[in-house]
């Protein structure tokens, strides 16, 4: 009985498409998937995609619709996005035993027409095109539309019936047959989702784009100046020797997620490092792997610079500069130091997914050296990516850290070398069991990583336990009194997180000291080998594996502290471990017993000692200057004692705080932009734990009495919670609201005294002046800001 039954459940579901395509078909016109394969040109008097439409998306749309975290998946932050159009499947949020199926913009199809195979609806009218279908057959116009027939609640907390804002929430993602009665029902859901419509001008601008068709404008060519600069590094990257490949193919697999700029473009154009299967001098082809170390299939791949046209958005925007500066480092390390590559490693997943195998010949100084040239950009990596959402990895890290970085003289010596040699067999990474991991293979794993932490500790203990030399300030990396990633700090925003150059804020609750063997560990595990469409199984083992490479850099800097003062600091950062957690981090295999080289006065905290010669010792490259409220940005005394006050607070009150916070200061705060005259900064909550090591359990870690908050000038973050405005004389005010928040009705009061809301009439007038400051700001580091994690309260 089953299968005459499963034939006619499948014949009326066959049925029933074919009835609603018939539909839409009389209504609109038959479909042509193959419409938006290749971008039509503006004739005149049609509004300029790049001129006129780009910037409403990306002031309007992009602000939530970027990256893999879009709703429907819908990015627009390029016209190809447009044409790919909206998905019912989400990147997140489904627990799942297989992997998901690729759906990345701009590599997993290049067509429209191979998007709507993939089940990617269109946004744009496909059907007739006339000057009515253009519009209703148009989705983008009808959510517009939708939003001017029911305009927003202006003003207030917007009501919750109506509005979901939670991260989880379901997306309806109709189709252009199930609108009509979506609309229906959603009478609120139209676009921009819980935010104040377009205005006039912009509402037409885009209808009239539309009813042109949705044309694209031609690529323009790249300037003469800058098509030189990419032929030189095409040519450095694509060498016939093995040397040349093995080096190019070191460079792409930490390079590929960068926004790579050249030193001296006015107009910052933005390329990424692909693999291709033509050479330079051919148009690029991509080769689309799932990982980067992926067999590329086929002998020989290319290394090419292809330009990126998607708007740069702050959430993955990781800008690494190439200059000729840069050029003569990466020569002296990879080129011009002597040693051999006397074959090319494969592929196979177990051996690519390790680089201390793969990479085994090129040296390691020059491998270190290349990591800590721009620190920063590589520990970006391991929080920004395509992930777009991360409160599952970041889980593993505390609110605020200091990271410092072992020297290269010492960590990349002979001694570190033979030690990585001697365990690449031993070390196991995550990804060598691809995208669809077994939970099962999850003790072998830890049993790996036991051997190369007792590896380690006894490798320590031979080169600074005889008492001929100690650990001392020397070991940590200086910057070579010149590079600014010699220390930085890490901010997590619960799902979010932020990598700043220097020692912010006061001192931290913890510190990581990192080698090259674990900045090299981090980065296989969470950016090469990461795979955010993979299975549920392979997600948690990245996770977990984190948690031991934390422990392993807070276990470095606890080596530096006096013997006595290693396991009662350990045991504070992580109260309410059971004694195995503890025993990862110092213990058991772990215990490191020699004495620091290092002079600690009787009656002092060992470890505020500490991080006062660190901060002597790295003074040439810390730059505080950068973010101390000064005379010069904030000149009225007692407006600068309130900020001071402000990022002195301490204690429960915190918890009712956005976790992070744009406060604009004016002297006119009722003018919708702020005026010329605004100085923005960031106020960032950290919240408190008693550990980091439980995955499941983070609400009962929480210590709300602990709580910290950090004054910045300008941007930290690129997904603002709450966006607050004060004129200076107002700002002694503010201190004692947040000081006396006792209540969600108490923030309620703050905000309807301070914030401006989502829901408010000047949000877009605020929004745009915000970003135009972040880009005078930070324009190297500047993009589209999220206002997807922007609160209702």
């Amino acid at each position: 009985m089953r299968l005459p039954l499963m034939l006619l459940s499948l014949s009326l579901l066959v049925g029933c498409a074919s009835w609603v395509s018939g539909a839409l078909d009389a209504r609109y016109g038959p479909a042509e998937p193959t419409r938006f394969d290749q971008a039509r040109l503006a004739p005149p008097g049609v509004p300029s995609y790049q001129q006129h439409i780009k910037p409403i998306l990306d002031g309007r749309c992009v602000v939530c619709h970027g990256c893999n975290d879009a709703p429907c998946q819908l990015d627009l932050s390029s016209w190809q996005g447009v044409a790919r159009g909206m998905s019912k499947a989400s990147v997140y949020g489904e627990l799942r035993l297989d992997p998901a199926p690729l759906t990345r913009l701009g590599q997993d199809a290049q067509r429209a027409s191979q998007w709507r195979g993939m089940g990617f609806e269109p946004v744009l009218n496909e059907r007739l095109a006339t000057p009515e279908q253009q519009l209703s057959a148009s989705i983008l116009w009808r959510s517009l539309v939708l939003k001017q027939q029911n305009p927003l609640p202006l003003g207030d907390v917007l009501p919750a019936k109506d509005f979901d804002f939670s991260l989880d929430r379901a997306h309806s993602c109709p189709r252009l047959d199930e609108y009509e009665s979506y609309a229906a029902r959603h009478a609120q859901a139209g676009m921009p989702y819980g935010l104040p419509g377009l205005n006039a001008a912009e509402q037409d601008t885009l209808r009239r784009w539309l009813l042109a068709g949705a044309p694209d404008d031609a690529p323009a060519p790249l300037p003469a100046t800058l098509m030189a600069q990419i032929q030189a590094w095409e040519r450095l990257l694509n060498g016939s020797s093995r040397k040349d490949r093995l080096v190019a193919r070191y460079l792409y697999e930490h390079l590929y997620l960068g926004n790579l700029v050249f030193a001296g473009d006015a107009e910052r154009h933005v390329f990424k490092l692909v693999r291709s299967s033509t050479p330079p001098g051919q148009p690029v082809q991509l080769i689309a792997t799932r990982r980067p170390f992926d067999d590329p299939g086929l002998a020989r791949p290319y290394y090419r610079l292809q330009q990126e046209r998607r708007t740069v958005l702050a959430k993955t925007h990781m800008p690494y500069e190439l200059s000729p500066a840069r050029l003569a480092r990466w020569q002296q390390w990879f080129w011009q130091t002597p040693y051999q590559v006397d074959s090319l490693p494969s592929y196979e997943p177990e051996l690519a997914s390790n680089p201390f195998k793969t990479f085994a010949d090129l040296p390691v100084q020059s491998r270190y050296r290349f990591l800590l040239d721009d620190a920063g950009y590589f520990v970006a990596n391991f929080i920004k990516g395509p992930v777009c959402r991360g409160q599952t990895a970041l889980n593993v890290i505390n609110d605020r850290f200091w990271v410092f970085f072992v020297d290269p003289d010492s960590a990349a010596s002979e001694h570190a070398a033979q030690l990585l040699a001697r365990q690449a067999e031993v070390l196991h990474m995550p990804a060598a069991e691809g995208s669809d991991a077994s939970l099962l293979a999850w003790r072998a794993m830890a049993a790996a990583d036991d051997a190369l932490k007792a590896a380690k500790t006894q490798h320590m203990a031979r080169l600074f336990g005889s008492g001929e030399r100690k650990l001392d300030l020397s070991f940590v990396w200086d910057g070579d009194g010149h590079n600014p990633h010699a220390a930085l700090t890490i901010f997590r925003h619960f799902d979010s997180a932020t990598v700043e150059q220097g020692l912010l804020g006061d001192p931290p609750k913890t510190a990581w000291l990192i080698g090259y063997p674990l900045l090299e560990r981090i980065f296989y595990l969470l950016v090469t080998g990461f795979d955010v469409y993979g299975n549920t199984a392979h997600q948690l083992q990245t996770r977990l594996s984190m948690d031991f490479l934390r422990m392993e850099g807070e276990a470095n800097f606890l080596m530096l502290l006096p013997h006595a003062a290693r396991l009662p600091l350990r045991d504070a950062w992580y109260r309410g471990s059971s004694e195995e957690v503890k025993g990862r981090v110092l213990g058991r295999q772990y215990q490191f017993e020699a004495e620091p080289g290092i002079a600690y006065p009787p009656q002092v905290d060992p470890q505020q000692h500490l991080y006062g010669l660190l901060n002597q010792r790295l003074a040439a490259v810390l730059r505080p200057e950068r973010h101390q409220i000064t005379p010069a940005l904030e000149p009225d005394p007692k407006a600068r004692r309130a900020l001071q006050a402000l990022a002195a607070l301490r204690g429960s009150a915190l918890q009712w705080l956005p976790e992070a916070t744009v406060l604009r200061v004016d002297e006119n705060p009722a003018r919708a932009d702020g005026g010329p005259g605004a100085r923005y900064y960031s106020l960032l909550r950290n919240t408190a734990h008693l550990n980091v090591s439980t995955l499941f359990r983070e609400r009962a870690m929480l210590v709300p009495e602990e709580n910290t908050l950090t004054l910045l000038p300008g941007f930290v973050g690129a997904y603002p919670n709450a966006l607050l405005r004060a004129s200076p004389a107002q700002l002694p005010e503010l201190l004692r609201a947040v000081e006396g928040l006792q209540s969600e009705a108490d923030y309620r009061a703050l905000a309807d005294r301070f914030a401006i809301r989502r829901s408010h009439a000047d949000f877009w007038a605020a929004s745009d002046a915000l970003m135009q400051a972040y880009q005078r700001h930070s324009p190297r580091e500047a993009g589209v800001l999220d206002w997807s994690r922007l609160e209702n309260r």
